[in-house]
């Protein structure tokens, strides 16, 4: 059974935000070098972990002050071991950065939280290898056996829950849902997909979920949508059951597909007010997905656009 899962606030009708996207705020309006993208890098001294305090405090006090939910995701999305070693440090320092990272959010969440805005703190995990592409596809067996060491490592802290994101095939989601389900905390599973709105394995979203669900008893206590612009899987959401697990997006702030935004050496922050109509849109015809943040190249304007264009529109 899981620990927290009747209690996720997020499951009810109430509007959530989350962030934008931390990694492209960081390297692109702070100026800090992430090495392979690894935000969790920013624990590693003062000044980088006052930086991300500011940044999650203009979130969480964007949430309260307009009487939404928030959840704070860590900065663990590239914490898996392989990342580690990618980036220099130990294999031991896993458990370490997750409690770090969650052991930063919970006085934020003190903080802000009130009976109108409940707040709840996820740990997340990423791929194990590229999220925009699918090479060395890994069974759902070995997918378990990989992330379970920082799920398990997640687990041992406060967190209420796991979220994982910019997932590219099934035997990885499946892998990390059982996981999560062995180490006793709900999760979320986030897919991405390209300009068709397919994963970039080919697969269609709505087989994905279904394999997943069947694969894990709908273990997952919903499903994202994540880097990718909403033009891109807007058009395959319909009316269909399936659709009805997908509760949370956090879109890209540019159309480009995965392979433009590779190679591109600048940030394409798109159009803030743009997204925000969007994703009132998205919400005027799914007003189920109640989970709404950024993704590449949003912040804090984006998400304020939500609130604007979309959040107060809809409540």
């Amino acid at each position: 059974m899981t620990r927290y899962r009747t209690n996720l606030p997020q499951l009810s009708d109430k509007l959530f935000l989350t962030d934008g996207g931390l990694e492209t705020t960081m390297i692109f309006h702070h100026g800090i070098d992430l090495p392979e993208f690894a935000a969790f890098d920013l624990l590693s001294s003062p000044t980088s972990q006052r930086t991300l305090l500011e940044y999650y405090e203009s979130y969480a006090k964007l949430a309260r002050d307009n009487g939404l939910g928030f959840i704070f995701e860590s900065v663990t999305w590239r914490a898996g071991p392989d990342w580690l070693r990618k980036t220099g440090y130990p294999e031991n320092a896993l458990a370490r950065i997750c409690s770090d990272s969650i052991e930063l959010l919970l006085p934020l969440r003190d903080k802000y939280q009130n009976e109108n805005s409940p707040m709840v703190i996820s740990g997340q995990l990423g791929p194990r290898g590229d999220g925009y592409n699918p090479e060395g596809l890994m069974s759902a067996e070995e997918a378990q056996a990989y992330h379970s060491r920082q799920v398990d490592a997640l687990a041992a802290t406060e967190a209420d829950m796991i979220s994982a994101l910019t997932l590219n095939y099934t035997g990885e989601a499946i892998g990390i849902a059982r996981a999560a389900e062995d180490a006793g905390l709900p999760c979320v599973l986030s897919f991405t997909v390209e300009t068709d709105g397919r994963l970039p394995t080919g697969q269609s979203l709505a087989d994905a979920i279904a394999e997943v669900d069947a694969a894990t008893n709908a273990s997952p206590a919903y499903y994202m949508i994540n880097c990718a612009h909403t033009s891109h899987f807007v058009d395959v959401l319909d009316d269909s059951d399936w659709v009805r697990r997908v509760r949370a997006v956090r879109a890209n702030a540019s159309c480009l597909s995965h392979a433009e935004l590779d190679e591109s050496e600048t940030l394409d922050d798109g159009d803030p007010v743009a997204f925000g109509v969007e994703h009132f849109h998205l919400r005027q015809r799914f007003p189920h997905i109640n989970v709404l943040g950024g993704c590449c190249g949003t912040d804090i304007r984006h998400i304020r656009a939500l609130v604007d264009t979309t959040l107060r529109a809809v409540a």
